[in-house]
């Protein structure tokens, strides 16, 4: 490896780092703009000029000039201070120095760089030039006049996100950023290209002008629109939740956040429930807590347990999940779900419904078979990682189900079942490739799950997996792609139908028949509510959707912004959200309604702290002790052999910005799906930006 110093220090790298990587390594600071340690270099901006010797007498890029052995480096050496300055008085020229007005102020590299690097005055009194604004779609506002043609939009677009809508037009001085024809930045990561940009020619559409950045109380937490628990900031101006940032894991999301994490949480200040309700002559009225208990202690006194069932929702916490399973258990009800779509997942067995090799092991694998799933839009991040390996040229990927496009080129072997079995069989040559991989990996989506025949595709699976060599003691590339983010959490504390329990068709038709006369809610709306016929319902959310509709009595929970909660991820990795601000109104935490409820009815749960309430889901799953190594599970066939339709595999998410509650609340979602999935991208007449 070879050795340099920098700045009168010795330091020893890898061949092809570049000086500024190195620099990095070492704790020195390097100014910058184009440059990004996950896109390709481009020696844009020049700003990260240092003096190198041996070399010519003159500053050099260390962005993109590599380390060579015995090479001797000043980073504030005379020539490369008044280099970058001069870089600095060039980049300010036609800059439009409107701070005050920016919506990046506070949080702008170049306000910061030159501040630390620029001149302190400049020589330039020749009028600035303008540039039109572009219309990028709804999230993203533009003030192209800043822009400084650094390119990290564009690299990021073509790059991570797989959608070349961006680029450069012109040359030198008329050199302009924007989409080709000018029409909205078609996907679902294209929040991120805010984060990028280092001056403010792109900022948040939904979040222009509504705070600085000091006014915000930044709170760490998880996102739980999807599956993969992707860490995020909270930014909040009192009560109110203004922003959500992406937070560094390299292991979940890298840098990036999904665009519906990002943007709908306009919706958490929508269509909420703030007050209890009770149903009273067919209508829903206002109640205090003690009406609501009441009126469900008198609906369920002296009911038997198998008259009653449990239904938990995509956004549920562990915590509330371990309440309500044990609260039902007291009453004598085993009758509980929490795959409310009716996925065939097999509780049992925890390999059957976790992504075993890891988001990260993604970057690992040599040859990918997606089975019943678009994680474009059911995991765009997740998506993202696919494409990251997609672009070494080291893996072959391929795809049974539907035919959309992922960002990057696949194989597409079939639609539906049959061509599980075609490649059992041998009559694709996907098969010999899998064969072949050190690393493979079979993805299973919710598509795939979520049929009639999903025990049955499940054994295909199963067969497929197990002719490949794809589970081993070093390696285990059968993964599970959950769509939400309590499934995992809710299987993992058994909140599943126990013996002599029903399932999710079971409680519907249970229900249809009068057969269950009661059925509890929490935060369930992705239900047909017209097959709970005449039970007595009672829903716990935070929103005025689907199930509030339905019930009789409605207990105001709080969203996932509003309470310290435990969820786990697709991966089965435990993770937990802080509260960032306070419920509205009488909401509560979840798991203190159900505390609350129990004594009412007379079946007190002796959980009276979040603590303990933890140390209960510590004490159903080890994997919930933040001390413990999560138990070793060992590989057993999966599913049951039989028939299987012909029908093809087909997401369960056809509209990716409206998938629960708190989106279809959004107002700025309800603008994605106007522009994106109902095709209405170009600007509309009288908007700017």
């Amino acid at each position: 490896m070879p050795k340099l110093t920098i700045d009168g220090i010795e330091v020893e790298v890898p061949a092809g780092t570049t000086i500024l990587q190195a620099a990095e390594q070492i704790g020195i600071e390097i100014p910058r703009f184009c440059y990004h340690e996950r896109l390709s270099i481009a020696g844009n901006c020049r700003m990260c000029l240092v003096e190198v010797q041996p070399g010519p007498p003159k500053p050099a890029a260390s962005c993109a000039m590599p380390v060579a052995d015995g090479m001797v480096v000043k980073t504030n050496s005379p020539m490369a201070v008044k280099a970058r300055k001069g870089v600095m008085e060039f980049l300010l020229i036609n800059h439009p120095l409107d701070c005050p007005i920016c919506d990046q102020g506070g949080e702008c590299d170049l306000q910061d760089q030159a501040v630390a690097f620029g001149y302190d005055r400049s020589r330039y009194r020749e009028g600035k030039r303008a540039v039109k604004d572009k219309y990028m779609g709804p999230l993203v506002a533009t003030e192209m006049t800043r822009c400084i043609q650094c390119t990290r939009c564009v690299r990021f677009a073509q790059e991570v996100a797989g959608v070349p809508d961006l680029g450069g037009v012109n040359r030198g001085e008329h050199m302009e950023i924007g989409t080709y024809v000018e029409k909205a930045i078609g996907s679902e990561l294209s929040g991120n290209l805010v984060d990028l940009c280092p001056v403010g020619a792109l900022t948040s559409k939904p979040y222009a002008f509504n705070a600085r950045p000091w006014e915000l109380k930044k709170t760490e937490s998880i996102d739980v629109f999807d599956a993969i628990g992707a860490n995020i900031r909270i930014d909040a101006r009192g009560n109110e939740v203004l922003r959500v940032l992406p937070r560094l894991n390299e292991s979940v999301n890298e840098e990036w956040l999904g665009d519906k994490s990002r943007h709908a949480i306009d919706g958490l200040r929508r269509q909420r429930l703030d007050t209890p309700y009770v149903r009273r002559d067919g209508k829903l009225v206002p109640a205090t807590w003690q009406e609501a208990f009441s009126a469900i202690a008198a609906r369920i006194r002296g009911m038997s347990g198998n008259r009653m069932a449990a239904i938990a929702g995509d956004m549920a916490d562990a915590e509330a999940m371990i309440m309500l399973k044990d609260l039902m258990s007291a009453l004598g009800s085993r009758s509980l779900e929490c795959r409310q779509d009716g996925a065939a997942l097999d509780p049992d067995n925890r390999l059957s419904w976790q992504f075993n090799s890891g988001i990260s092991g993604i970057d690992e694998a040599d040859a990918i078979l997606l089975v019943g799933t678009n994680p474009r839009w059911e995991a765009p991040v997740l998506n993202a990682r696919i494409r990251k390996r997609y672009m070494t040229g080291q893996v072959k990927i391929a795809a049974v189900g539907p035919q959309v496009d992922l960002t990057y080129r696949y194989q597409h072997l079939g639609t539906g079942p049959e061509t599980l079995q075609a490649l059992l069989d041998g009559r694709h040559d996907f098969m010999g490739v899998l064969k072949a991989a050190k690393k493979p990996m079979l993805i299973l989506g919710m598509g795939a799950l979520t049929r009639k025949d999903s025990k049955a595709v499940l054994a295909l699976v199963s067969k497929l997996v197990e002719s490949t060599g794809m589970v081993r003691a070093d390696w285990n590339g059968f993964n599970v792609l959950h769509t939400v983010a309590a499934r995992v959490g809710g299987l993992e504390l058994g909140f599943v139908p126990g013996p002599n329990g029903r399932d999710l068709e079971g409680i519907l038709s249970g229900a249809e028949k009068g057969e269950i006369e009661f059925v509890y809610l929490l935060g369930a709306d992705e239900l047909p509510m017209t097959r709970l016929g005449k039970a007595f319902v009672v829903y716990q959310g935070s929103h005025g959707d689907a199930g509030a509709m339905r019930a009789d009595v409605i207990l105001p929970g709080a969203a996932y912004t509003e309470k310290s909660a435990t969820y786990l991820n697709t991966e089965g990795v435990v993770q937990r959200t802080a509260r960032a601000v306070f419920p509205p109104g009488q909401a509560r935490e979840d798991w203190t309604v159900i505390r609350a409820l129990s004594e009412v009815i007379g079946r007190k749960l002796p959980q009276d702290t979040l603590a303990q309430v933890r140390d209960r889901m510590t004490a159903v799953s080890p994997v919930f002790d933040d001390d413990a190594a999560p138990p070793p599970a060992t590989w057993s066939p999966l599913g049951q052999s039989g028939p299987v339709e012909a029908a093809p595999f087909a997401s369960p998410i056809r509209n990716y910005y409206m998938t629960d509650p708190v989106s279809r609340a959004s107002a700025t979602m309800a603008e994605c799906t106007e522009v994106y999935v109902n095709g209405n991208q170009q600007r509309k007449t009288g908007t700017h930006g």
